[in-house]
């Protein structure tokens, strides 16, 4: 392979990461999770915190509400779910 190539590859690979807590498992394979981002405010410079739910594909249904979990950047599963369930970090007690 030539460089464009090898560059184009290490593109198509590198994906998004993120970790949060589950806040629902209501749908069959599918888990809500919320993750927290920390951003400075463009005006006043403040460090804020945004909330994010994503829709996650969980296929073994292992995912509780609690759990604290990876999950990584997918193609598209549904109109809404983008996201696929790497590991429980933590359980919920």
């Amino acid at each position: 392979m030539n460089e464009v190539e090898e560059n184009i590859e290490n593109v198509r690979t590198r994906r998004k990461e993120r970790e949060g807590i589950v806040v629902s498992t209501a749908m069959q394979k599918t888990c809500v999770v919320a993750v927290i981002e920390r951003v400075r405010h463009p005006r006043y410079k403040k460090i804020v915190q945004q909330t994010k739910k994503l829709y996650v594909h969980d296929e073994a249904n292992d995912a509780n509400i609690g759990d604290k979990v990876k999950v990584v950047e997918t193609r598209p599963l549904s109109k809404s779910k983008h996201w696929r369930l790497v590991e429980i970090v933590e359980r919920a007690r």
